[in-house]
């Protein structure tokens, strides 16, 4: 056993926890957060993404025990109280979900590509980054629009010219 100690969604939080126990697991059983979602168990589908440090990682391919002191934000963490981060309103206004299990994960790397590329983005931009993310319901037609309004409501990424 091994204390870990995080700052999750602005919390400081402190567990002791089995060495092998990973961030995702960590998350959903020890803190009770279950936005983030285990889909795969194999780093494919991309639901379980949050964020350390301020990145987007895939938190079944962590252990728990390698970010102790690191910050970590869940889909729980990005609406400020009852208003929704920009890219979560975007996702809701522009059908960017289906079944909802993918969502968190998508979400998550979303607000991740928009900081990555303050140039701007494009649809080819977009679809590239969500390789990793998974939606076993859609097209991805309605994520790539959710996520160009979520970037231009986020204000530091203007869309590149199509």
């Amino acid at each position: 056993m091994s204390e870990v100690k995080l700052t999750v969604n602005g919390r400081a939080v402190s567990r002791d926890v089995e060495d092998r126990t990973l961030l995702v697991d960590f998350i959903r059983e020890h803190l009770g957060l279950t936005g983030t979602h285990v889909g795969c168990d194999t780093s494919q589908c991309g639901a379980c993404t949050v964020h350390i440090d301020g990145k987007a990682v895939k938190s079944c391919t962590v252990l728990a025990t390698q970010v102790d002191g690191a910050s970590v934000t869940t889909i729980e963490g990005l609406a400020d109280g009852d208003t929704l981060h920009p890219m979560q309103s975007a996702f809701r206004t522009h059908h960017g979900l289906q079944c909802g299990f993918c969502t968190p994960g998508m979400i998550m790397m979303a607000v991740d590509i928009v900081k990555r590329h303050p140039e701007g983005l494009d649809e080819e931009t977009i679809r590239k980054e969500l390789e990793g993310n998974i939606c076993r319901c859609t097209g991805y037609h309605n994520i790539v629009k959710s996520i160009e309004a979520g970037a231009a409501d986020m204000g530091g990424a203007k869309m590149a010219a199509e």
